[in-house]
């Protein structure tokens, strides 16, 4: 640990030169920066990471359900458990894939999901993330380099080795490919995520493609070869926003998409990595009803829980959430990235008077839920460390024959003392998670 720590200032060099960035547009300008990383690494014992393994494969394998169900027969609504209004108004349902199911059944074929650890040791999950997650290239490049600044650090310390990620991802694409290439896609130099895409392309050893080396004929996605002719192909990750994947379905203003993807897609001759329309699972009103999904289809009680929840749209959790709003979080339902996400505790009167009115105003928009005083971790500052509050995104990798748990995750902290907001978006920087072995 010690050589890890006076190897720090190197392993960032050595991030900056490999261009680990990420990049986000604010005031109409896209401004890209390095994504700091704290040398100290969250370490989390075996016996620990099996109760979360376990539980996120049960909560993936029931928002997999929840999404096959939701796009087909619908017997959740049916029966009663989740609303249908709340469903069909959810800006992710997408009627387009309506009574469509994707190769080998599989929708999220990544799944970031958030965890918080409480003061008292137990997990929460605070969001589920369906529509391509990024964020694991980060880890799976800062162990690598951190193993060559500070090879001796992982000589001694027993930790499990996170470089399979490229190989969890490549059997999944392969697992729902009809037949054809795998290939990356990428909008290009310009996207916040392009480090990954490129990495993620290195990791699979899959080609890096961008929108214009693609083309759809007779229903049938294809790139471009060097020699002039071209190659099918069968299964393609992509981390472009639904409405603008394909100009001739939803945007037609869109100039990073493929004309005529979805065609391929829905005739069944490519699989979309994740598939379009996942949106309505990770929908943060959504995230209420995964506890019930869970015992729905698979009978069983959740092993990890959400953080108590209140959906305004329920006159009883309205009640609760007017009475109590000066103590509670409040998200708006629409948003992403730590943006949308105010704390009761830091506003006034007034300003509480005006919340009140939005939520009864909009109660489908917002969630509200209780603030779980998650832990702090040690950050790196100068030669000593300091106490920040962190998450952790655990990346769950679903194929036609399993579902694995990445044994690995990005950990985000915050670098503002006392902040609850982790998001590389506002600031934050992140730890390499280690899995103790046994």
């Amino acid at each position: 640990m010690e050589s890890l720590v006076a190897n720090a200032q190197a392993i960032n060099r050595l991030l900056a030169r490999y261009g680990v960035k990420f990049g986000i547009y604010k005031n109409n300008e896209f401004i890209e920066q390095l994504f700091p990383f704290d040398p100290v690494p969250r370490v989390i014992s075996a016996e620990e990471f099996e109760i979360l393994e376990q539980g996120l494969k049960q909560r993936v394998n029931a928002l997999n359900a929840f999404l096959k169900d939701i796009y087909t027969d619908k017997k959740i609504i049916k029966d009663g458990v989740v609303p249908d209004n709340f469903v069909f108004s959810s800006s992710g349902f997408l009627p387009e894939c309506d009574n469509f199911v994707p190769p080998a059944g599989v929708f999220s074929h990544i799944s970031g999901i958030d965890l918080v650890q409480a003061d008292s040791g137990e997990w929460f999950i605070l969001e589920d993330n369906l529509r391509i997650p990024s964020g694991a290239s980060y880890p799976l490049i800062a162990r690598k380099l951190s193993r060559r600044a500070s090879p001796e650090t992982f000589k001694h310390n027993k930790v499990d080795n996170n470089a399979d990620y490229g190989r969890l991802l490549a059997h999944s694409m392969q697992s729902v490919n009809p037949g054809g290439l795998n290939v990356i896609l990428t909008p290009g130099r310009y996207n916040s995520a392009f480090f990954e895409h490129s990495y993620l392309a290195e990791v699979t050893g899959f080609p890096l493609v961008m929108p214009n080396d693609l083309f759809v004929e007779e229903n049938k996605l294809y790139i471009r070869t060097q020699q002039g002719g071209k190659a099918l192909v069968g299964a393609i990750y992509r981390r472009i926003s639904d409405e603008y994947l394909d100009p001739l379905t939803f945007n037609p203003e869109s100039l990073i998409g493929v004309p005529g993807i979805m065609s391929a897609y829905l005739a069944g001759n490519l699989a979309i990595v994740n598939a379009p329309g996942n949106g309505v699972a990770d929908d943060k009103g959504t995230y209420y009803f995964v506890p019930k999904m869970i015992e729905y289809y698979l009978n069983e009680k959740p092993i990890l829980h959400n953080a108590p929840t209140y959906l305004p749209m329920y006159r009883e959790d309205m009640e609760y959430c007017l009475d109590n709003i000066h103590k509670l979080v409040i998200k708006d339902v629409a948003e992403a990235g730590g943006y949308g996400v105010l704390f009761g505790k830091d506003m006034d009167e007034a300003t509480l008077a005006e919340w009140r009115q939005k939520i009864q105003d909009e109660p489908r928009r917002f969630i509200l839920q209780e603030v779980i005083n998650f832990i702090d971790l040690p950050v790196l500052d100068g030669e000593t460390t300091v106490p920040r509050k962190a998450d952790l995104r655990a990346y769950v990798v679903s194929s036609a024959d399993k579902t694995d748990v990445w044994h690995c995750g990005l950990t985000r902290f915050s670098r503002v003392p006392d902040s609850f907001v982790v998001n590389s978006s506002q600031g934050g920087g992140f730890k390499d998670t280690s899995l103790q072995l046994l």
